[in-house]
């Protein structure tokens, strides 16, 4: 089994009766994403769809879910998209979960390799490279399975996700963890990951479902996994994810230049 626990899709549910229409969620059962979907899968408003962050991407793209926990880089890869204005996986300074591994030495970085579940860690790790961490001209990446000895790897730098970038072991590298890199560079928080909720559905009762799903769960004790990462979204979270967009812009990762992030509020509950 992977680091990332449960990889494989997981749908639940009750009824598809004609009269019972749900809301198709998506969101990972693992890591610092699991408070933000536990619940959902006794919610009989609801039909949950487990997967990797990748997965749901195209889960969300190809109208498999109507909303889901996503890679923040995708809100300015697809128009259309409404965010929850509330709730995302956040940090101010590291993150734990996700770390770069470099090769002792100092030596400049000439070779990448990358765990490519989140699609932003990657992107960010990519503008990181262009900015505080100045890889070598002809850098070339390559694709990774998760592990927990990224020593063993040939790469001068290596990119892990997750349980894997928590709980990896460096050995003899130097480990770098990506949120603190942002902070040290931008001076400001950054979005890893947020719900978005794709064109065609009824958005504002989507956002709702998903906020009180937060609401019964934001109280309980935190894990350890979750010690570096926050979920309120506020003005400092909204400047790092647009600052995100324009060097991702900058970086040749997006299509076109960045539009402003759709944000949802959800609804008061009554």
């Amino acid at each position: 089994m992977s680091c990332y626990g449960l990889a494989r899709r997981e749908q639940t549910g009750l009824d598809h009766s004609a009269h019972s229409i749900r809301v198709r969620i998506g969101g990972v059962p693992y890591g610092v994403g699991r408070r933000l979907v536990e619940g959902l899968e006794v919610d009989p408003r609801v039909e949950l769809t487990r997967a990797v962050p990748s997965q749901l991407v195209t889960d969300l793209r190809d109208g498999r879910v109507d909303a889901a926990l996503v890679s923040s880089i995708e809100t300015f890869r697809r128009p259309g998209y409404r965010a929850l204005a509330e709730v995302g996986i956040c940090c101010r300074g590291p993150v734990g979960s996700v770390r770069a591994f470099r090769r002792p030495g100092g030596a400049p970085v000439r070779s990448v390799g990358l765990d490519t579940s989140s699609e932003t860690s990657v992107a960010l790790l990519r503008i990181l490279l262009r900015g505080p961490l100045a890889a070598a001209p002809g850098c070339t990446f390559e694709r990774i399975a998760p592990t927990l000895h990224p020593a063993e790897l040939p790469h001068d730098l290596v990119l892990l996700i997750g349980d894997c970038g928590l709980h990896a072991d460096p050995g003899e590298r130097e480990p770098l963890d990506l949120g603190a890199l942002w902070q040290a560079w931008t001076g400001l928080a950054f979005v890893f990951a947020l719900w978005l909720i794709r064109p065609g559905t009824d958005a504002a009762r989507i956002a709702t479902l998903l906020h009180e799903a937060w609401l019964r769960q934001r109280d309980l004790p935190r894990r350890a996994d979750e010690a570096h990462v926050h979920y309120a979204i506020g003005p400092d979270e909204r400047a790092g994810l647009a600052r995100f967009a324009d060097e991702a812009h900058g970086a040749g990762l997006l299509d076109r230049p960045p539009a402003p992030v759709a944000w949802l509020a959800a609804a008061p509950s009554v």
